[in-house]
């Protein structure tokens, strides 16, 4: 079977495997190029992301845009996804039966895509990568698994209500383009 992140995204947007899908008003697979070189993987949708059906859509996709303009790239480099492809309700964090049945759509996403960067934004999709680890710890801290660089960063909506974290994360963003010229390859 051959297999296309329009084929990934329709199965998202009918996926019944978590009662996620019951209260959710759209399913919100991602978005990007399919050769993006930097791949962002968030929670889950929010409000607005679950009305629009987009990642990112509001406050915390707003500031994501002006750390991307501060390093010189722009939205339509990237791709953009979360953990959990719909939103659960009033915000909480994601069930492990909700992570599971949205782990084979992350992971073929990123097969398809084959990111160098790879940024997690929040604990959740930190923890797949640094199991264990504490995002006030690591954040800013690459690992390098074969090919492809993983940065963890704070997720930007905490960012948002912190001061400091929120310069930290201007800081540890400025990582990407360096991550990027190592591997040889532009955001572009």
């Amino acid at each position: 079977m051959d297999d296309s992140l329009e084929r990934v995204a329709s199965e998202v947007r009918i996926c019944i495997k978590c009662p996620l899908s019951e209260t959710r008003t759209q399913a919100v697979p991602g978005e990007g190029p399919a050769n993006a070189a930097v791949f962002f993987i968030g929670e889950g949708p929010g409000r607005t992301e679950d009305e629009k059906g987009r990642p990112f859509v509001g406050a915390s996709g707003r500031f994501l845009e002006s750390l991307l303009r501060d390093i010189g790239m722009d939205r339509s480099q990237v791709f953009i996804t979360n953990v959990v492809k719909c939103r659960p309700p009033d915000n909480r964090d994601p069930k492990p039966l909700e992570l599971a049945a949205c782990r084979d759509y992350l992971d073929r996403q990123i097969a398809l895509v084959r990111p160098v960067v790879v940024v997690t934004l929040g604990r959740y999709s930190m923890e797949r990568y640094f199991p264990g680890a504490a995002i006030t710890k690591i954040h800013g801290q690459v690992k390098r698994i074969g090919e492809v660089s993983y940065l963890p960063l704070f997720h930007p909506a905490a960012a948002l209500r912190s001061d400091a974290w929120r310069a930290a994360m201007k800081e540890d963003f400025k990582l990407i383009p360096k991550l990027l010229s190592e591997s040889g390859r532009s955001g572009l």
